[in-house]
């Protein structure tokens, strides 16, 4: 009798645990919000599994869940139950793109050959790359390979990153490249501690990391762990995409 009723708790517990775990990937997380509700839908808040989300004329809120991206434009009531107004395809997979980690340029810092990459963006194309004129609480997924990026790569740019002590490590970004690595050899990236970045063309960012003990793999983890360091540059950028793939 007692076998027969740990057994049923365990399975009570399986169930449960299936049942959250069902509940964790099907929520939506607020990757962009305008307009008189905003502060309502704030970037960064998590929607539960069938939501209403209630915008007025003005608003415009994108989501992020299991199926994808979404642009809810006001005014209306929008229902997040994976069935409407949902991207493309494609807008998926350059989401899952957006989210990657590795690959030859962080490797290199080097970039694509692409001749018709444009000499300057709005946002990084790489959610973990340091957006260096932009600063802010940053999320860092591999200490030992932390990417800068700068909107624009037509010539050569110089900038000096400090440490909290004071200490400076020279970063140079050739010309034509967005992305330079983080010198960690002279300047290891610490949880918790905030860096300055100063360059002539631009202003002096405070950049502080938030070092992330799992990195998940797909968008709305990653949404959600963001969401919860506090690390709203990076939301934005999926938020950026987001919205050019609903275009």
């Amino acid at each position: 009798m007692c076998l027969a009723k740990r057994t049923l708790a365990v399975g009570a517990l399986i169930v449960a645990s299936l049942g959250c775990s069902a509940v964790a990937e099907a929520q939506a997380v607020v990757i962009r919000s305008t307009g008189p509700s905003a502060a309502a839908y704030p970037m960064g808040r998590k929607l539960p599994a069938g939501a209403s989300v209630v915008l007025k004329a003005g608003d415009q809120v994108t989501v992020i869940d299991q199926a994808g991206s979404r642009v809810l434009a006001g005014p209306g009531a929008f229902k997040l139950d994976n069935a409407v107004n949902r991207d493309a395809g494609g807008g998926n997979t350059a989401l899952a793109s957006l989210i990657a980690r590795g690959g030859a340029r962080t490797r290199t810092g080097a970039v694509r050959g692409d001749t018709d990459v444009p000499t300057e963006a709005t946002a990084p194309d790489n959610v973990w790359y340091v957006d260096v004129s932009r600063g802010g609480t940053v999320c860092i997924a591999d200490p030992a390979q932390v990417v800068l990026w700068r909107p624009n790569r037509a010539e050569t740019g110089n900038g000096t990153l400090f440490a909290a002590d004071g200490t400076p490590a020279e970063v140079t970004f050739r010309a034509g490249s967005a992305i330079k690595l983080w010198p960690v050899a002279t300047m290891p990236v610490i949880d918790g501690q905030t860096y300055r970045f100063t360059s002539p063309v631009g202003q002096t960012v405070k950049i502080t990391a938030r070092l992330l003990a799992s990195v998940p793999d797909d968008a709305v983890a990653v949404a959600s762990a963001l969401a919860e360091k506090g690390c709203t540059a990076q939301l934005d950028v999926l938020g950026h995409a987001g919205a050019a793939a609903a275009e």
